[in-house]
């Protein structure tokens, strides 16, 4: 599945080194305006450019969006058409000689051996569709999103809340640092939030709100684990620990009561709190030179956002 979304839909194609990555976004209502600033803000954001623990080629890359169809331009304004909006990003800073060595060997933690075992050819030039260039076409797409959410009032923020076993800003960044310098690589956990979602967004059974938030955060390359509200922090606690203060139920909107904004799979009109655990870089570069995230949880901030605001956009159209 190349598509993610039923009524606001984004679909992704192209590889890490081939000529681009690009996708398709159906359901932006027609007269729609794109900031186009916020598209490139958005993009820059994920390139990482400045920030420890980021591939170079990564910060290297232009990241220009083209336009292919289902928008008019107009002196620098963007007007949606209604149409489907397809766009590509050119791949201007590949190297694939880089990745010459991989056309027989399969890295462990990677997607190399599962693609060829299910397709029987697979593009060992940077590991194709599981790099995490392809996240660049969800970026373009999630601003998109972005901007339909905040005409109704919701807001997506998602941050780096952890890397490793630190939680201290100033700790991890020096951690970050370290395992760069020594061609490691570690975990990390983004925490993301939407503020302004009105109750009863969620389809019960199974399509319940936190099921689709996971479905999508789970589909973004190297994340290993989704949690929302008190998650498995809520294994040492007690029901009462949570519910209950001064012998009497608390508040759904109280911080103790604090279950991620979801309740039975539907929103509960405060605000909704998930974390994503990404796994350490599978490509380590003391092992095979080239460049690459040594956390690529610094880089999924963004790819988070834009993921989430994909799916709720999705829910209210």
């Amino acid at each position: 599945m190349n598509t993610f979304g039923e009524h606001f839909s984004f679909t992704s194609f192209g590889e890490s080194h081939g000529k681009a990555v690009g996708g398709v976004v159906d359901g932006v209502p027609a007269g729609t305006v794109i900031s186009l600033e916020a598209v490139r803000d958005m993009l820059a954001r994920r390139s990482g450019k400045g920030l420890p623990a980021v591939s170079p080629r990564a910060a290297a890359e232009p990241d220009e969006v083209e336009w292919l169809s289902g928008v008019i331009e107009e002196d620098g304004i963007l007007t949606a058409l209604g149409t489907p909006i397809a766009f590509l990003i050119r791949n201007r800073d590949a190297r694939s000689r880089d990745y010459e060595w991989l056309r027989h060997t399969f890295r462990p933690g990677h997607a190399d051996y599962t693609y060829q075992a299910k397709y029987g050819v697979r593009d060992w030039r940077g590991g194709g569709r599981a790099s995490a260039r392809e996240t660049a076409a969800r970026v373009a797409a999630g601003a998109i999103a972005m901007q339909l959410l905040t005409q109704r009032g919701i807001s997506v923020c998602a941050r780096l809340l952890q890397a490793g076993t630190e939680t201290d800003p100033e700790k991890i960044e020096a951690l970050l640092h370290e395992v760069q310098d020594v061609g490691d690589s570690i975990g990390g956990i983004v925490g993301c939030t939407v503020e302004g979602l009105p109750a009863g967004v969620g389809e019960p059974l199974f399509d319940k709100l936190q099921a689709r938030l996971a479905a999508a955060m789970m589909s973004i390359n190297g994340c290993h684990g989704f949690d929302y509200g008190f998650g498995f922090d809520s294994l040492d606690r007690r029901g009462s620990d949570l519910y209950e203060q001064d012998g009497k139920p608390v508040d759904i909107a109280s911080p103790q009561a604090m279950t991620g904004g979801i309740a039975g799979g539907i929103s509960d009109g405060t605000t909704v709190r998930f974390r994503c655990l990404f796994k350490p870089a599978a490509t380590i570069r003391r092992l095979y030179g080239g460049r690459h995230d040594s956390c690529i949880a610094v880089r999924a901030v963004p790819v988070v956002e834009a993921m989430t605001a994909i799916t709720v956009q999705d829910l209210l159209s």
